[in-house]
């Protein structure tokens, strides 16, 4: 199912396994108050399941049912037989029939649950709320609907029930992680922690440290997340170690470990990009822009052709009026990474036509032809005939261009169709124009990297040159503020993602 997450088989098998035992603990008790009532068929097919003679039920079963089609407790035991027999499909069957008969049937509502529950079907949910109406102290029941509801990544539903079967999962160490899982992307921080913090208790390994750490670091707890990474710091910490490490000694405004902690990383990963970012980070914060530039510099000695230094380095260089530098080293960053800062849905776009982009031309073409006046069709064309390289005077580039125009005359807050449109007149020599287009996208989105970089473009070839700088100082804060956000949600990815393999 897409969108779906899925739980470790440990934690489901110690549910399933706790709930095969209450569901055959109650369909005894029910067999038993059965036979008390009925006749010595009943008597002697309860005798049967309790022996775990299933066949033998079956047999018994078959003769009773035509006399009493409409008696709830044989098809209940029916779903038992053949549950225990492997049989799933003829025992559902069987205790769905039960529950038409008697809709809070707890033996064929926990008999059908199981089942469900076992194949991880949302089809289990409703059932085990019906249980839960009926018996809402039952741990059970709520831990198999926590699991089913975060099988169908949904956090909010499954928080509450995993809450109130926590002493099941005590010592269940993928449990837990689930359990936190979902309040951190419920943005919990501050309850997700004490779970985290058991998970450790549970499995004290350096994994599960950094994850805690990370989560403090989210819940502003620089201290908190010291104190955890301690026994890690020692002889040979991991790079990964480190980066948190020079993260929370900077937010508990120890720089001078935050800073030693990253130059130790750097020694073990000098392939690693993000640190490099980070110690630039780092040094503009503390208004350090030369080291932070001479950093960098070593980065891109290794590295020369990533993108995100370029950027790092454009950035310190603007805090040192070094304008016309900055402005290079955003140009080869661009250069290098077209898509560096588009907008979220631009990228989502840029991505699928990436992998076709003659085959997104004839979709969108096709649909555009039924819908010749659709403003994001026709963007879209623009923004595909401009990533083909349509040149200036082609029969494609004129296409492009007046596909962009109509779709910024039909919908004029559609920033990406201006931004596109700002390319086009850029590389037709028509810098007015483009400097118009991107101020217009600006309004739209403030934040828009790539519309006040081209900006930046269109001005350095007309009058208006001595607007850059400042323009300059806007491009170096909004891309050192994405970074920083870039970092956070990074933290929260790798809480997010863990699921670990024991």
């Amino acid at each position: 199912m897409a969108g779906a997450v899925y739980l470790p088989m440990r934690v489901i098998n110690s549910i399933r396994i706790a709930c095969l035992v209450l569901t055959a603990v109650l369909v005894v008790s029910a067999c038993l108050a059965y036979s008390q009532a009925r006749s010595n068929a009943a008597d002697a097919i309860a005798s049967a399941l309790r022996s775990e003679q299933y066949n033998q039920a079956l047999e018994l079963l078959r003769p009773a049912l035509e006399q009493s089609p409409g008696d709830g407790q044989l098809w209940t035991m029916q779903g038992v037989a053949y549950s225990r027999l492997g049989n799933n499909k003829e025992a559902l069957t069987a205790f769905r029939q039960a529950l038409k008969i008697s809709p809070d049937n707890i033996p064929a509502l926990k008999g059908a649950a199981q089942i469900e529950f076992d194949s991880g079907s949302a089809a289990g949910i409703p059932l085990l709320e019906r249980i839960l109406r009926l018996q809402p102290s039952d741990l059970t029941s709520h831990a198999m609907l926590a699991v089913l509801e975060y099988q169908q990544g949904n956090c909010a539903a499954a928080v509450p029930h995993f809450a109130k079967a926590a002493p099941l999962f005590h010592s269940q160490l993928p449990a837990l992680h689930a359990y936190a899982t979902c309040l951190v992307k419920l943005k919990r921080t501050e309850e997700a922690i004490p779970v985290f913090q058991r998970t450790l208790a549970v499995n004290d390994d350096q994994r599960e440290r950094q994850l805690l750490a990370s989560l403090q670091l989210m819940a502003h707890k620089p201290e908190d997340a010291i104190g955890t990474l301690g026994p890690l710091l020692g002889n040979s910490p991991s790079v990964e170690t480190l980066e948190l490490a020079s993260a929370a000694y900077e937010n508990a405004h120890d720089t001078a470990r935050a800073v030693e902690s990253l130059q130790r990383a750097i020694v073990l990963d000098p392939q690693k990009v993000d640190l490099y970012v980070d110690f630039a980070i780092l040094s503009s914060t503390h208004q350090s822009f030369q080291v932070g530039i001479n950093a960098v510099n070593d980065g891109l000695r290794i590295l020369p052709r990533a993108a995100s230094l370029y950027f790092a380095r454009g950035v310190l260089q603007v805090q040192l009026a070094e304008y016309d530098k900055a402005q290079a080293d955003f140009e080869k960053a661009y250069e290098l990474d077209p898509n560096q800062s588009m907008s979220v849905a631009a990228q989502g776009l840029a991505a699928v036509q990436q992998n076709d982009l003659d085959g997104a031309l004839a979709g969108v073409e096709g649909k555009l032809k039924q819908k010749p006046d659709d403003p994001v069709l026709l963007y879209m064309q623009a923004d595909i005939l401009t990533q083909k390289g349509a040149e200036p005077g082609s029969p494609e580039f004129k296409t492009a261009m007046q596909s962009a125009k109509k779709a910024v005359a039909l919908r004029p807050a559609l920033g990406p169709a201006r931004g596109v449109l700002a390319k086009l007149y850029l590389e037709a020599g028509q810098y007015s124009e483009a400097a118009v287009q991107c101020r217009k996208a600006l309004e739209i989105a403030p934040k828009d990297q790539t519309a006040l970089y081209r900006l930046i473009q269109a001005l350095r070839r007309t009058e208006r040159k001595d607007e850059i700088p400042s323009l300059l100082k806007r491009l170096a804060s909004l891309r050192q503020d994405a970074t920083k956000e870039e970092r956070e949600q990074y933290r929260y990815k790798l809480v997010e993602d863990e699921t670990p393999a024991k």
